[in-house]
């Protein structure tokens, strides 16, 4: 076989998840077959949560099959603070995963989706049928500017260590870092901002200049007002220069141009987040976007009753881990629904997060939505969760800190 998969099998009634390649089959785990077919497509944050919070909601009384492209849940959100020495990303077998909630792995990916046929297609030519289906597989991260660095949070790394070894040696005066229209997760850039003007003043650099560049109309104002007010006086404190409800523009290294205005800058580095764009899968409902159009029960709108979906490949607007958790969590109340007597439930979101402000300090915060729009917002000096969590999502947290950083 050219290419390696894993594929669930029977086995005297069993399922059992096996790895295929050459040499044979190597058993990772296995569960008692019932009947209702639950395949989720992804193995990131919310595809995870999902499978815990369904073996929490119906024990093994329904078969999951969990279809990745990636042999790792790849943990990230703290992988800002690789670069500064601190810790970095993580990342989890899913295999184990798998094993340990008695799901079958397929190390695959999808291809296409039946939904009348209740069945999906991989790319490696493989038919799984269904009775619900979870599409979590993530979106596309694209770089916005030929003439920029993208920051990549998998490899934190190789995209910024070497600017903060610059900025320690003196190298590197003036740094612009950006978030770009369209769909972003924002909040990273400001934590390398805070880090950056921190690492710069404690190497003796007090002419080091960090620019940040943001459409938004006030930093992390997905968060509402209690949250960007205390964003700002951090990054006022550390010199951190803000420009917002700006649009950046990189027609050549080295030039950063600001609008409206056409500001021109010249930062001798300049960094990007990635833009986050939908990944289009034939047979799955998608707006003009690529992303998957979902009512409050996480139901794929216009697909029927059992296809569900979370996280980033939604057309939710915010597109951050710990309300992909949360849309995994209705989702699976709403499979559980189907495959027994349970009650379905309603997507009700709820953003939490914390601020890296430097190697000293941290802020917490959180805030409810409503149609992607804070209505709701605090600051908190201590967490009502667990505290060093990034992305709060209820089953997988604690499952993680079970699992340990062995994965």
């Amino acid at each position: 076989m050219d290419r390696a998969r894993r594929r669930g099998i029977r086995e005297n009634g069993a399922a059992i998840s096996v790895f295929i390649r050459r040499g044979g089959p190597v058993a990772l785990g296995s569960a008692r077959m019932t009947g209702f077919r639950v395949v989720i497509g992804g193995g990131g944050i919310a595809a995870v949560e999902a499978l815990l919070r369904l073996r929490r909601l119906v024990g093994d009384a329904v078969d999951v099959t969990m279809i990745a492209p990636d042999a790792e849940l790849r943990y990230r959100p703290l992988a800002v603070q690789e670069p500064f020495a601190g810790p970095g990303a993580r990342r989890y077998a899913l295999a184990r995963i798998a094993g340990d909630t008695g799901a079958a792995f397929v190390h695959d990916a999808l291809e296409w989706v039946d939904p009348d046929g209740q069945a999906v297609h991989t790319l490696a030519g493989e038919q799984y049928p269904f009775d619900a289906l979870l599409l979590a597989y993530g979106a596309r991260s694209a770089p916005p500017h030929e003439h920029a660095v993208t920051f990549d949070d998998a490899n934190a790394d190789e995209t910024y260590l070497g600017i903060v070894r610059s900025i320690e040696g003196g190298y590197t005066k003036h740094l612009g870092l950006i978030v770009p229209t369209g769909h972003a997760w924002p909040l990273p850039v400001y934590e390398l901002a805070l880090q950056t003007a921190d690492r710069a003043y404690d190497s003796g650099f007090d002419d080091v200049t960090v620019t940040v560049v943001t459409p938004e109309a006030a930093p992390l104002e997905v968060f509402g007002t209690a949250v960007s007010e205390a964003a700002r006086e951090a990054l006022v404190d550390a010199g951190v220069r803000l420009l917002t409800g700006a649009r950046a523009e990189v027609p050549a290294h080295r030039t950063l141009v600001v609008d409206p205005g056409g500001h021109e800058l010249e930062p001798e580095t300049i960094v990007a987040l990635p833009r986050i764009e939908g990944r289009a899968l034939r047979g799955v409902a998608a707006d003009a976007d690529g992303f998957i159009p979902i009512d409050d029960r996480c139901r794929v709108q216009g697909m029927g009753e059992h296809v569900f979906a979370a996280g980033d490949a939604t057309s939710f607007p915010v597109k951050q881990g710990g309300i992909g958790a949360q849309q995994a969590d209705v989702a699976a109340a709403g499979i559980a629904a189907l495959a027994g007597d349970h009650e379905p439930a309603r997507f009700e979101p709820v953003l939490r997060g914390s601020l890296i402000a430097g190697e000293r300090r941290r802020l917490y915060f959180q805030a409810r939505l409503e149609d992607g729009r804070a209505v709701e917002s605090e600051v908190l000096d201590e967490p009502p969760w667990e505290a060093g969590e990034k992305v709060v999502a209820e089953e997988l947290g604690p499952y993680l800190a079970k699992l340990g950083s062995r994965g």
